[in-house]
C-alpha cells in the first residue's frame, strides 16, 4: 500500500480547471518533489490531501483511507493524526514557544506530551538552546526547523511541504533541504515536497512535473539540480 495515492483528481477555480484527473502513487518511505510553472495546481494538490481544499472528483487515500472523502471535521482529525504539514509560511503560534508549537497536535487532541519524541526531535532538527524562545525570537531558519518538528512530532504516514524554503536565504535553503533528506533516511517518512526551484528538488529521489492538470513526466534524480533544470526547461519550453 503507498502511503499516499490520488486517482482522478480534479479541481477547477470558477471555469480554470487547474487538476484534471490527476493520478500520483508515493510509496511508503519515498521522498518525492512537485514541480511546475505559477499556477500549474502544485499547492492546490497538496491542499488538497491535507484537506484543506474541497475536489471535483477522484481520491487521495492515505495509509488507505481517502481524506476527499471526509467531513471537515473528520478531515481536521486526520490531517492532526496521520498528515505533518509544512508551509512556506511556517504557521507557528507566536504565543507558543518551540516546545508548545511543536507538540501542538498533542495539545490539540487533549493528549500528555511524548517528552522523549519532544526531545529527540529537537535534538535531530538542531533546536537545542532554543525550547523556550517564541517564534518571534527565532530565525526563519530555526522558524522552518520548529515547522518541520511540528510536522514529524506525531509519527505520520505521509510529511507534506509546500515550498518549505520559499522564505528563506540560499544557505538556509540548502541546509533544510539536508535536513529533509536526512530525515527522510533516519525517521523513514514518506515526504512530498512542492517547489519550484530544482536545487531542493535535487534533495528528494524523485521529480514529477506538472503540465496542464497532470503529470507529464517522472524521473529518479540521479544528476542534481542540473539535470532537473534541464529536463524541466525541454518540458515547459
Amino acid at each position: 500500500m503507498e502511503a499516499l495515492k490520488a486517482t482522478g483528481v480534479c479541481r477547477s477555480y470558477g471555469s480554470q480547471r487547474v487538476l484534471d484527473s490527476f493520478d500520483l502513487a508515493l510509496a511508503k518511505g519515498e521522498f518525492a518533489a512537485l514541480m511546475g510553472p505559477s499556477g500549474s495546481g502544485k499547492s492546490t494538490f497538496l491542499h488538497l490531501a491535507s484537506g484543506l481544499l474541497d475536489a471535483d472528483a477522484g481520491s487521495i487515500e492515505i495509509g488507505g483511507d481517502d481524506i476527499l472523502a471526509m467531513g471537515d471535521a473528520a478531515a481536521t482529525k486526520f490531517r492532526r493524526r496521520r498528515i505533518g504539514v509544512v508551509f512556506q509560511a511556517y504557521n507557528l503560534l507566536e504565543t507558543l514557544d518551540v516546545e508548545e508549537n511543536i507538540a501542538l497536535t498533542a495539545k490539540l487532541d487533549s493528549k500528555r506530551v511524548d517528552k522523549r519524541r519532544l526531545a529527540d526531535l529537537i535534538s535531530k532538527l538542531g533546536l537545542c538552546g532554543c525550547e523556550k524562545k517564541v517564534p518571534s525570537q527565532l530565525s526563519g531558519g530555526e522558524r522552518q526547523r520548529v515547522a518541520i518538528a511540528r510536522a514529524l512530532y506525531p509519527n505520520p504516514e505521509v510529511i507534506l511541504a509546500d515550498e518549505p524554503t520559499g522564505n528563506l536565504d540560499v544557505e538556509q535553503s540548502k541546509a533544510i533541504c539536508a535536513l529533509l533528506k536526512e530525515l527522510n533516511r533516519v525517521e523513514k517518512c514518506s515526504i512530498l515536497l512542492v517547489t519550484h526551484d530544482p536545487v531542493v528538488a535535487a534533495a528528494a529521489d524523485k521529480v514529477h512535473f506538472l503540465k496542464k492538470g497532470r503529470i507529464c513526466a517522472s524521473f529518479s534524480v540521479s544528476g542534481g539540480a542540473s539535470e532537473i533544470s534541464e529536463r524541466y526547461l525541454e518540458t515547459y519550453r
